[in-house]
């Protein structure tokens, strides 16, 4: 899915001690749904909410959930704030030197572009995407001149306001918003980006990794992964 480069601050890893204390927490955006998101209640909800309380059972963890800002979720991961990232997060070589991965829990996301007209110059014109995402690394490749925004709903908002031609993102946030209104549309094949989504630990956690991954494969085999994928992902079939 979504996600790459991170600040080079979090490269100063903390020691492990997320298996050593009583509350696993669990870090999250809490701003892209349907990954994740706050609901009414004030509460963290969406597929990953679902998917990290039942890794948590299936792992004999007690866990709680925090929220933080995209741009800083890597560092606060690795300076001890929260002990896991499950935040949408495209696992990438260049995360992947800094923390480390569980297996994927979502298979590669791939990416469209949404744009306000049908007739836009997705090479030549000037392209939104979240800043620190692969989708932003993508558009600038490209030739596209990128304008990087701190949250996904500011990439749509570029592109109602006419600030951008087109924004791009992972299908699962955008075709939901297209397919509600009128004045936009997708406006690109799928791009596929990333190795899919893994749960980010510290790279001294490997017992928490451990944990995780189990609970993973446990969801994969019995099929209540698929389940949740095509409960929170309309028209998606399972792939586990």
């Amino acid at each position: 899915m979504k996600r790459l480069i991170l600040s080079t601050a979090a490269l100063a890893l903390t020691t492990g001690f997320a298996m050593a204390q009583d509350v696993v927490r669990m870090g999250t955006e809490g701003a892209y749904p349907p990954y994740n998101f706050i609901n009414d209640s004030g509460e963290v909800d969406g597929f990953e909410r679902e998917v990290g309380d039942e890794l948590c059972k299936r792992a004999e963890l007690t866990c709680e959930w925090v929220t933080n800002d995209w741009d800083s979720i890597i560092p606060n991961l690795t300076s001890g704030n929260y002990d896991t990232i499950i935040a949408g997060m495209s696992i990438t070589d260049e995360r992947d030197q800094v923390i480390d991965f569980t297996q994927p829990y979502f298979p590669p996301d791939p990416s469209i572009y949404v744009a306000a007209s049908e007739d836009v110059d997705l090479e030549g014109g000037v392209v939104a995407a979240q800043t620190g995402t692969i989708q932003a690394s993508h558009v600038a490749s490209t030739g596209a001149t990128l304008v990087e925004f701190a949250t996904p709903d500011e990439t749509v908002a570029a592109v109602r306001n006419g600030e951008v031609d087109a924004a791009l993102a992972d299908k699962g946030f955008l075709l939901p918003i297209a397919n509600a209104e009128s004045d936009l549309y997708v406006v690109s094949d799928d791009v596929y980006l990333g190795d899919g989504i893994g749960v980010g630990v510290r790279e001294s956690d490997a017992e928490l990794k451990e944990k995780l991954d189990a609970a993973i494969t446990s969801m994969k085999e019995d099929g209540s992964l698929n389940t949740l994928i095509e409960k929170w992902f309309e028209g998606m079939k399972g792939p586990y």
